[in-house]
């Protein structure tokens, strides 16, 4: 395989990983990344594992030199890890890679042969089994353009539907723009500090771009870390929100959509804190945390009818997905190959 080394021009890109116990998961992440070219370094940060997430990193290690592994003695939240990984590097451009999920051959190649942007994302395959994943359909790398309001209204979820599919987006970012704002994940945020990064580069400007073509494979797992936030990580989440509506220079529109985003954040916190409410204190305490609230009241009793309806048809109704593999993009399928086709 050819370095990017080789060719100065090329930006080269540096892989963050934070990982908490991802023994299991950690080696088909870090070798996804090193198999790539244009990657200079591999960061991975174990964030307090029980496990052995370093000693099964260390494991895929191809000599290179590339990867960097960084153990925390307490855990930190990935935010915190993925900070302390940008720090302990420096290629120019940036790209987050979860613990359990994996880059296909040839993710950066397509996404590099496009300028003027500072995030840039690819398509997204979600699979079930990494270990039977087949190579991903190829599309045209036609890109377009993703504005602030549309990335906020793909984080802004339905229930008993997908989430808009902007929110599940793995952008590289330029190390210059974040430098630039003086831009790092707010380590407060245990749950959606992507999107308030994301977020918060936009409002200052970034241009985020997408393209078609598939580089990365999205492991879906019912255990998954944002699926088993606490009710707190919901309130740092639409107080980050509110912190970003303090600018009084934020646009209309762009002021109107975070607004929806952080009542609907809002809403899902004080449903969870009336249930820790009633578990904890009984229902009158409840009773009483609700009312103060009265503006929630609706939503609230909603959801919980929803919940018990849900009950008793033995859980949520399962999104339909294909089994094997499904896009996050709608792509376009590549031209076929006129020398493949003559034969």
């Amino acid at each position: 395989m050819e370095s990017a080394t080789a060719h100065p021009d090329v930006q080269t890109i540096c892989v963050v990983i934070a990982a908490k116990n991802a023994a299991d998961t950690i080696a088909t992440a870090v070798r996804s990344a090193l198999h790539e070219a244009l990657v200079s370094e591999v960061v991975v940060v174990d964030d307090g594992s029980s496990d052995d997430t370093a000693g099964a990193a260390r494991s895929v290690d191809d000599g290179s030199g590339r990867l960097q592994i960084i153990s925390l003695e307490k855990n930190q939240g990935p935010s915190a890890a993925r900070n302390r990984a940008i720090a302990a590097s420096s290629a120019p451009l940036i790209a987050i890679l979860d613990a359990d999920d994996f880059f296909f051959p040839g993710r950066f190649e397509p996404m590099l042969a496009l300028g003027d942007w500072d995030m840039l994302a690819d398509n997204i395959a979600f699979i079930s089994d990494p270990a039977a994943a087949l190579p991903p359909e190829k599309f045209e790398s036609r890109a377009r353009t993703i504005s602030l309001i549309e990335f906020v209204e793909g984080n802004i979820s339905e229930r008993g539907k997908p989430r808009g599919e902007t929110g599940f987006l793995k952008p590289i970012i330029r190390r210059s723009f974040l430098d630039a704002h003086r831009l790092r994940y707010d380590e407060g945020l245990r749950l959606g500090e992507d999107y308030d990064l994301y977020l918060r580069a936009l409002a200052k400007g970034a241009r985020y771009k997408v393209i078609e073509h598939c580089g990365y494979g999205a492991v879906v797992r019912a255990d998954s870390l944002s699926s088993r936030h606490r009710t707190h990580d919901l309130k740092t989440l639409y107080e980050a929100d509110e912190a970003i509506l303090s600018d009084p220079l934020l646009p209309t529109q762009a002021r109107a959509v975070i607004t929806r985003h952080r009542d609907h954040i809002r809403e899902r916190y004080e449903h969870r804190a009336f249930l820790d409410t009633k578990s904890n204190s009984g229902i009158v305490a409840a009773a009483s945390y609700m009312f103060g609230r009265p503006q929630f009241l609706p939503y609230v009793a909603q959801a919980i009818l929803l919940d018990k309806m849900e009950a008793r048809r033995g859980g949520p109704v399962p999104v339909a997905t294909p089994h094997a593999m499904r896009y996050l993009l709608a792509g376009v399928p590549a031209a076929a190959d006129p020398a493949a086709v003559q034969k």
